[in-house]
């Protein structure tokens, strides 16, 4: 399949400049001026004229069908890969889990059979280990072998996903000397717990109770302490969903110290603020997420992290979960599931908040949406650019076209939309992977099972 894209203006996290893409199978062949006449037959021509030539977007953070909570999150790797296409992200990174006393390859073959036969765009893991004895830190670089090179740690959530200090520590050295990287989710949730607990013997019960009960100082600790660790273990460490500047501003002090210091935010954080958890009827449990919303006050920061390179990754972290579920945290918000939907819109909300907006440039979305993670996760140049011998997972964009976010038009398997009626300017218009249209006029035509799993290398700096 020979596919030519022509008089797009192609953009990278270096690059911008108007050319023809040649697409030769599953790869990008030819970049230049004016093609048609050079190549010959091709089975299929794609007028870029007026838009943007986009890598594909890359978002290393999912949660499809994951148990949690007492519920499962809503979209599969079916529905959740569909809409990641409709999105303009091309492959996502989701998160095996391992639980108490499984080995770790048990943990991924239980994920791979999630994914197998349903993905229509590629995939790849970390793995999440809360179970992690001398005995089994040989089974960390056995993951790295098999292209898992990442690993996420949780300080949050006793009982259930939270690891002590002493085990973060071992799980950095042992990863960080095969070039693995430690993901974690950095929060004081012992104390955390506390507060909890205070707050539900009070009888606050209300969704806002979960953001007061995790204030943005046990977030800023967590990623104080993880960094610390991190630097006496000698190795990187990547802080997910960072969610505001008390915290951010401990990744700056770490990487103003050049330490490996790599920390990712998500769009609910640069456009959503905790006055939504104020909404009646039950309305503020759709907002309820770990990290919680924080006040507004935090999105100009977080964007200056962006912008300044303090923050290398948007991601979306998406776990959604339908009303009905949401609805088992009535009487009690700590039953909440935790987890909104957000894969779909992740491209267009940035570019309209941060490139159409004045805040960031345009190459810079690339890197954020794409490049970053890329590089980062062991899969550039592979992916993540568009170059001579990359996979072709390439969007075409409209950066003129508007359109408006609704749970009636999205394609997430959940029942609102975190976004319900924000207008955006740009626009997911065709979507390949690999070479495969997989969304074109509105259609998907990825079949399922069609993405593949993505072997990752190891974390080489970035």
């Amino acid at each position: 399949m020979r596919t030519l894209i022509t008089g797009g203006r192609i953009v990278t996290a270096v690059d911008d400049y108007t050319a023809d893409l040649l697409i030769d199978g599953e790869t990008v062949a030819l970049i230049g001026g004016d093609l048609s006449s050079m190549v010959g037959e091709v089975d299929r021509r794609i007028d870029a004229s007026n838009k943007l030539v986009l890598p594909g977007g890359i978002d290393p953070h999912t949660h499809f069908d994951l148990p949690f909570g007492g519920a499962s999150s809503s979209d599969d790797f079916e529905t959740g890969a569909r809409a990641a296409a409709f999105g303009g992200t091309t492959s996502v990174i989701d998160f095996a889990v391992q639980y108490k006393g499984q080995a770790l390859n048990e943990a991924l073959d239980a994920w791979f059979a999630k994914a197998e036969g349903k993905a229509g765009i590629d995939y790849g893991f970390h793995l999440i280990v809360t179970d992690l004895p001398d005995e089994r830190l040989p089974e960390l670089g056995a993951m790295i072998d098999q292209g898992v090179s990442s690993f996420k740690l949780f300080m949050a959530y006793p009982g259930v996903f939270l690891v002590d200090d002493g085990t973060i520590f071992k799980a950095m050295s042992a990863a960080g000397d095969r070039g693995g990287l430690i993901c974690m989710h950095a929060e004081n949730g012992v104390v955390i717990d506390v507060l909890v607990k205070r707050a539900l013997a009070e009888g606050r019960t209300a969704p806002k109770y979960h953001a007061l009960t995790r204030p943005t100082r046990a977030e800023a600790e967590g990623v104080h302490r993880a960094i610390a660790i991190a630097e006496m273990a000698g190795s990187p460490v990547y802080i997910v969903h960072l969610s505001c500047y008390d915290a951010l501003r401990e990744v700056q002090a770490a990487r103003d110290l050049g330490l490996p210091a790599y920390a990712e935010t998500c769009p609910q954080y640069l456009f959503l603020d905790d006055s939504l958890y104020e909404g009646e009827n039950f309305d503020g449990a759709k907002y309820v997420m770990t990290p919680p919303l924080r006040d507004k006050a935090n999105q100009e920061m977080l964007w200056r992290g962006l912008r300044m390179n303090d923050l290398q990754v948007i991601s979306t972290d998406h776990c959604p979960f339908c009303m009905k579920e949401k609805e088992l945290g009535r009487d009690d918000f700590s039953k909440i599931p935790n987890g909104g939907p957000g894969v779909e819109h992740r491209m267009s909300l940035v570019y309209d908040g941060g490139v159409a907006a004045g805040r960031i440039s345009l190459n810079r979305f690339v890197e954020l949406t794409s490049t970053s993670a890329a590089k980062i996760f062991g899969l550039f140049p592979k992916k993540g650019t568009i170059a001579v011998g990359s996979d072709a997972d390439i969007v075409i964009f409209d950066p003129h076209r508007e359109a408006t976010i609704s749970a009636a038009t999205h394609h997430m398997r959940v029942d609102y939309s975190a976004y319900e009626g924000r207008r955006v300017r740009g626009v997911v218009e065709t979507v390949l992977s690999r070479g495969r249209v997989v969304v074109e006029n509105g259609e998907y035509h990825a079949p399922a099972g069609s993405g593949r799993f993505i072997k990752r290398g190891i974390f080489a700096g970035k």
